[in-house]
């Protein structure tokens, strides 16, 4: 490449048996960029250490997904910097980021932190994405207000809470914590899509200041009934699979539904999936592994119920 280069050591591949023709694949593998290059990607280059990235002066955007790093550091220089991913690595702790002003996407999955720390000076961040960690609480994200989206699934949180200072948030993934209870989210006004599948929640509630909410998905908790939905009347998306229900009920009035997943459930009457021509707009239906999917008629009452859907679990429903 033209201009200043520089060279990122990265890590010989081990325990790996390799002919005299392969040798090459076993060295430390030289990567160059050049200075004035806005976008760099290192994915999987066995990179163990940030470093040699100073002379960027234009960078927006620099992937190191899939190497062998361990701590954040030697950033400070790249102020123009708007997305940061180092996805899959080693990393202990989240640090050495005030610098990066600009940051508006950070992506730390698939590591090793335990605690949500030092991020009071990316006030522009507007995508956090946190997933398959050790994190613990959710805490320490006030300064945070432009944030839009919030990925903490995949964790050991246990309590939804502190997120007050949230005010723009519209998306917020917790998925497959150890949540039993759904709180403290009165504040997020704009949320438009709330995951929590996966979790130990038995009861739907504090949802009511949601009127926003278009996406709600609860899958795979201990959930036996259906309520706490009276005010959350834009959801188009209602994702119950896995649960205990034996019943629809309380969804009368949500007549903007698109997709409605009841899977898994233990709905075992006819009668209560009436509510369902309600639904005017539903597109998709999942109803199998209930005890009414055993009715040999399943699929074509079904239809006859809701003759404008287009797809009954996962095949499209017949126009005939």
């Amino acid at each position: 490449m033209s201009g200043d280069s520089h060279v990122i050591e990265t890590d010989e591949s081990e325990e790996e048996e390799v002919t005299e023709e392969d040798n090459d694949d076993d060295e430390e593998m030289p990567i160059d960029f050049d200075n004035e290059e806005e976008n760099v990607d290192l994915t999987h280059c066995r990179i163990r250490k940030i470093e040699n990235f100073d002379g960027l002066s234009a960078v927006q955007t620099i992937c190191l997904r899939n190497n062998q790093i361990k701590k954040i550091e030697n950033l400070h220089m790249l102020t123009t910097l708007k997305e940061l991913e180092l996805y899959d690595n080693q990393i202990t702790k989240i640090e050495n980021l005030d610098a990066l002003v600009n940051l508006e996407i950070l992506d730390i999955s698939f590591n090793r932190i335990t605690k949500i720390e030092n991020l009071s000076n990316l006030l522009n961040l507007r995508k956090l994405f946190l997933i398959n960690n050790k994190i613990t609480k959710i805490e320490n994200l006030d300064a945070l207000e432009n944030l839009e989206m919030l990925e903490l699934g995949s964790n050991r949180i246990r309590v939804i809470e502190n997120l007050e200072g949230l005010k723009n948030l519209t998306n917020l993934f917790l998925g497959k914590n150890k949540i039993s209870k759904i709180e403290n989210l009165g504040s997020l006004e704009n949320l438009e899509l709330l995951s929590l599948q996966s979790n130990r929640i038995v009861k739907v509630g504090g949802l009511q200041n949601l009127l926003k909410l278009e996406h709600l998905y609860l899958s795979h908790n201990g959930i036996k009934e259906i309520e706490g939905l009276e005010n959350n009347v834009k959801l188009q998306t209602l994702d119950m699979t896995g649960n205990k229900i034996k019943r629809i009920s309380n969804v009368e009035h949500l007549t903007d539904m698109e997709e409605f997943w009841f899977n898994d459930n233990e709905i075992d009457s006819w009668d209560c999936v009436e509510l369902l021509k309600n639904f005017k707009k539903l597109e998709t239906v999942y109803l199998e592994n209930n005890p009414i999917a055993d009715d040999p008629m399943y699929r074509k009452k079904i239809k006859l119920m809701i003759p404008w859907i287009k797809q009954i679990d996962a095949t499209m429903a017949q126009t005939s």
